[in-house]
């Protein structure tokens, strides 16, 4: 892992209550990309038994926030959309890789692949983020 974008990550982690709650753990990061892990537990199901849908892109979501940050500048989401391929079901370990597919000095664009452990494609998330002027601060 690049220590300058890992102590971003972990930084962003010690306020990111809602990735808390869903129990991300943070496989590995480099400026322009993110491998997460997560495992669906019941509270994330929806009323037919399978993982909400939010569940995946909040995922993937945090995988995007984690992927672009890294570089060392604020970004933040100006648009994303998810398409849904398999159930993701309770007991599930998924995991959500965030790949770059374009940066400029003002907008970056990001592919996340939402996966079973298996390899079983769950979802595909798309992102485009605003990267702003004003840098991270890292705690000494």
């Amino acid at each position: 892992m690049n220590k300058k974008t890992e102590d971003i990550v972990n930084g962003m982690m010690d306020v990111d209550f809602f990735s808390q709650w869903l129990g991300i753990e943070v496989i590995n990061v480099a400026p322009g990309t993110c491998l997460l892990k997560m495992t669906v537990r019941k509270d994330m199901l929806n009323g037919f038994g399978i993982a909400h849908g939010g569940i995946a892109y909040s995922l993937a979501d945090s995988a995007l926030a984690f992927a672009s940050n890294g570089y060392g500048q604020i970004s933040l989401s100006i648009e994303t959309s998810i398409a849904h391929f398999n159930k993701i079901t309770e007991g599930e370990v998924i995991l959500a890789e965030a790949m770059e597919i374009h940066r400029s000095s003002k907008i970056a664009k990001y592919s996340v692949e939402i996966f079973s452990l298996a390899g079983e494609k769950k979802a595909l998330f798309s992102g485009t983020v605003y990267r702003t002027q004003k840098a991270h601060e890292l705690k000494k």
